[in-house]
């Protein structure tokens, strides 16, 4: 989109659109009441947002995993949906999240690596803003940009949006975009329920608490030995039946199945009966058993109520499976790499009598799409005093996967070390994917239409299409104003 002058402040958007948000609605937006299910065009739709921690694109049997079993959620799938080219805007947890709330690139919010929680180092600045020295040692080649210890305050998200339109939102689970000043009800949230700068949980089992790190500050202990999936589930069908007549939008972000990984003890038996695949973590097949039931369970609590029609449920992910625990094959690698192991996602979306059950699409839609396709549901303007990446999805939700979307590339950066990961941006154009690196072989080319496994690197047997992609890259960077590594001065070889 148009790069735009900062016009006005966030807390004037959020009056305005309070005041008059139809005069600022387009026309698009206006068209998607008609599509309300139960034909009340004066009746905003619910939403439903499940957004799973590093949950792997075949970590479904929707997707074609034989060892996981997931019935509710290939349900989902079943009546909605299903994208086989959905990404996260990042390899790794928090950059995703931030793009996920504000439908911005992580480069624009310079929240381009996981944040770290307090119990891990990540120590608030008295004067309470973000670090801006960049960083790096002797042994390191480039220095990096400092990653936030929080997004912004000044960032506007869905759940802020939204309230404006007479929606009450509720956050359970993992939120990892800072500390106290930072968490889900200073950004909208009427409700927070195990939010906070955790991005991952002590423990998978009531009190929730580990030596170390802590208990969640934000979930009271209720049964020992609970399991954390078990109780996210509870509480959102508690908040789904306490606002039933009234819009609402869940943010169910779930801490499961991020490490440490741990299941209920009768699932890990189940799974250690059964034969294995490439995937043949029981630990891990159970928590995903688990997951599926929570989606089950908000399923069953719609349905209950007659909300089913009217909401729209989003599943999808993070970032890519975690090397280990799971296999991502055919996709290259796993979390935090740049490879499509890293990136891809599941994403189902469903909205009965608006999206055809069984619908399968190969666009390519990103975390940046949920902001304004939600937006343009819901009826509600998008904010013009700042850039917004993503594009809605809502017409090709109702086309049936006919209608692509005006956008001709993706793009991801990420300016750090991670491991023997070094600092990279990539753009995807059609079935052509760069990965630029910033230390080492500068680029590898794939054609994913041909080799979704990225095994065959086509940098140097199609150096005019390298070059074509790197101009673009190197623009997109320029006007999202991402932070660069840079060159060390104080490098020393003799300490790599």
């Amino acid at each position: 989109m148009n790069i735009s002058k900062y016009d006005y402040t966030r807390r004037h958007f959020l009056k305005t659109i309070g005041l008059g948000a139809a005069a600022f609605a387009t026309q698009s937006s206006s068209d998607s009441l008609k599509l309300f299910a139960n034909g009340n065009t004066d009746k905003k739709p619910n939403i439903v947002l499940i957004l799973v921690d590093d949950l792997g694109w075949i970590d479904t049997g929707c997707y074609g995993s034989k060892y996981y079993e997931t019935p509710n959620i290939d349900k989902l799938a079943a009546d909605g949906m299903r994208f086989t080219d959905a990404y996260a805007a990042c390899a790794v947890c928090s950059p995703t999240r931030a793009a996920v709330m504000t439908g911005r690139y992580p480069a624009r919010l310079g929240v381009t690596d996981w944040i770290r929680s307090r119990f891990q180092g990540g120590k608030i600045p008295e004067n309470k803003k973000n670090p801006t020295e960049y960083v790096g040692g002797k042994n390191k080649k480039l220095l990096c940009p400092p990653n936030a210890l929080w997004m912004e305050l000044e960032e506007i998200t869905i759940a802020e949006a939204l309230k404006p339109a007479g929606y009450t939102s509720c956050h359970i689970g993992k939120w990892h975009l800072g500390a106290d000043d930072w968490y889900p009800d200073r950004q909208g949230f009427d409700f927070n329920v195990g939010g906070c700068d955790f991005g991952q949980p002590p423990t998978y089992f009531d009190p929730y608490y580990r030596k170390g790190q802590g208990e969640i500050p934000t979930l009271e202990p209720r049964r020992n030995g609970e399991y954390l999936t078990d109780r996210e589930a509870d509480e959102a069908v508690k908040f789904i039946h306490n606002h039933k007549d009234k819009p609402f939008f869940l943010y169910m972000a779930h801490y499961t199945v991020h490490t440490p990984i741990q299941a209920k003890k009768n699932l890990i038996e189940k799974y250690k009966l059964k034969p294995p695949t490439n995937q043949k973590h029981p630990t891990y097949a159970a928590m995903i058993e688990s997951l599926d039931d929570a989606v089950g369970r908000i399923c069953s609590a719609l349905d209950d109520l007659d909300l089913a029609e009217n909401t729209i449920i989003f599943f999808t992910s993070d970032n890519g499976g975690l090397l280990g625990p799971t296999n991502n094959a055919p996709l290259r690698s796993g979390k935090g790499f740049p490879y499509e192991g890293g990136i891809r996602e599941p994403l189902i979306v469903r909205w009965p009598k608006v999206i055809k059950p069984g619908t399968v699409s190969h666009e390519p839609v990103t975390s940046v799409d949920y902001f304004p396709t939600i937006c343009q549901a819901a009826d509600v303007p998008l904010p013009n005093d700042r850039d917004i990446d993503g594009v809605s999805l809502l017409n090709h939700l109702k086309s049936n996967g006919t209608k692509e979307l005006n956008r001709h590339a993706l793009y991801w950066h990420f300016p750090h070390y991670r491991g023997n990961v070094v600092p990279y941006s990539i753009i995807r154009e059609g079935s052509w994917k760069l990965i630029k690196r910033y230390e080492g072989k500068p680029f590898e080319l794939f054609n994913l239409k041909s080799d979704i496994s990225e095994e065959n690197d086509l940098s140097q047997i199609y150096p005019t299409k390298t070059r074509q992609l790197d101009a673009k890259l190197r623009r997109w960077l320029r006007l999202t104003s991402a932070k660069m590594p840079k060159l060390n001065p104080n490098y020393d070889s003799n300490n790599s």
